[in-house]
């Protein structure tokens, strides 16, 4: 299992989320992600990403003026 972080700040509705799915599809089960964006409704699009494709949601923070989603990587991809 590995740690990853991604940057997704200064970008808008859908990119977030997929570049979260970018990344994903090239980890393993148990792999755990920070995905750092600014676009605050990330806080509700990338857990619902992860409900629809079988990740978890570990946590969500704010940092400033970003927003952190740390999520785990599932089984079923």
């Amino acid at each position: 299992m590995s740690h990853h972080e991604l940057d997704a700040r200064r970008l808008l509705c859908p990119m977030p989320v997929i570049r979260t799915q970018n990344l994903v599809a090239t980890l393993a089960a148990g792999d755990t992600v920070d995905v750092f964006c600014t676009d605050h409704g990330a806080l509700n699009d990338i857990p619902a990403w992860c409900r629809i494709n079988g990740h978890q949601v570990l946590a969500t923070r704010r940092e400033g003026y970003d927003v952190v989603v740390k999520l785990k990587v599932g089984g079923e991809l």
